[in-house]
């Protein structure tokens, strides 16, 4: 009790606490500011995560846009050449039926 009565009655005692206080909030300090550091660069990154990720996202949605209108031109080109085909062929048998035609009438009764 008398150790104590004594530290509390010196002069210098308080200043010694004032003194501790002083460096445990410049400690505290320091590791508030480390942490909000800490948040910054974890926001900073997450910020750049999305933005990434959002360009990943729309970089698909382009190749998507684009590899459908690939497709639809090569389906296009399909049915055009198909039509074409269909064309010559029908063009081909009505020449055919033509020359049959023409084959009858220049030759009558050939048997």
């Amino acid at each position: 009790m008398e150790r104590y009565r004594a530290t509390l009655s010196d002069s210098g005692f308080a200043e010694r606490q004032a003194d501790r206080r002083a460096i445990a909030a410049a400690r505290e300090m320091r590791i508030a500011q480390r942490r909000a550091a800490e948040e910054a660069v974890r926001a900073q990154e997450a910020a750049e995560k999305a933005a990434q990720e959002e360009a990943e996202r729309a970089a698909r949605k382009a190749a998507r846009q684009a590899e459908l209108a690939a497709r639809q031109a090569a389906a296009e080109a399909k049915a055009a050449r198909e039509r074409e085909l269909a064309e010559a062929l029908l063009n081909t048998r009505k020449a055919r039926k033509a020359a049959r035609k023409a084959k009858k009438v220049a030759e009558p009764d050939r048997l």
